[in-house]
């Protein structure tokens, strides 16, 4: 008889994970939004670079998802797009930029061939959920860009609007303004400090702009869901 090693779950969480993917699939498909699984990130990256012609335009929104898939490394080694990143790169590192810079690539990203972006929640009746400070990676999910991608860790997915709505104030916008202010020196919103929503008011408010995508009229957005944990 073999022995197995209990402290290793790779197995049985890789199953949970595809099996909570594909119901969260099905119900995107109910609402006319197309999908995909992706076991890792490295098939994640594959699938998502396929879908890319080598000569479309680029836009895409600050994600961590997007970094740890790599699909940002990808598409700039090619050398072949116009690309709206929000952040730009200086070596290894990637700066955030000024708030006109922000805005004149949002412009940018508005009007790309394709846009990618990260998802604070996806619920299992099939809706997105996204919160933004400025607008620029809302914006596009809704409007402008011919196809858009969301990428997306199963670490994201929750069970409704009001539990999406509790993790964007209480789990990603804590993080995400602790990771701005550590790993690019911006302002700590309160969150940031106490690790829980404040509800604080501008200029300090980082969750401006909540945009909740219930359904698509035309076949635009592609969710790419991957069976790791990923981003914020």
């Amino acid at each position: 008889m073999t022995m197995s090693d209990e402290r290793n779950l790779a197995l049985e969480d890789q199953w949970y994970y595809e099996k909570l993917a594909q119901k969260c699939l099905k119900a995107l498909e109910r609402n006319y939004i197309q999908g995909f699984y992706a076991a890792n990130r490295d098939e994640a990256r594959v699938k998502i670079a396929a879908m890319i012609p080598p000569d479309a335009s680029i836009g895409m929104g600050d994600s961590v998802t997007l970094l740890q898939v790599g699909i940002v490394q990808e598409l700039e080694g090619r050398g072949t797009h116009n690309i709206a990143n929000p952040f730009r790169k200086n070596g290894q590192t990637y700066i955030p930029p000024t708030r006109r810079e922000a805005a004149e690539i949002g412009k940018r990203a508005m009007v790309a061939d394709y846009f990618l972006t990260g998802i604070n929640a996806i619920t299992l009746d099939g809706k997105l959920v996204n919160t933004d400070g400025l607008g620029n990676r809302v914006g596009p999910l809704i409007f402008g860009p011919r196809r858009v991608i969301v990428v997306t860790g199963v670490n994201k997915i929750v069970e409704d609007v009001d539990a999406a709505i509790k993790r964007v104030k209480n789990v990603a916008a804590p993080i995400n303004a602790r990771r701005h202010h550590l790993k690019h020196g911006m302002e700590m919103p309160p969150c940031g400090i106490t690790g829980f929503c404040n509800d604080c008011r501008p200029p300090q408010r980082g969750c401006a702009y909540t945009v909740i995508v219930e359904c698509q009229r035309t076949p635009r957005i592609t969710v790419a869901l991957v069976g790791e944990n990923l981003g914020i």
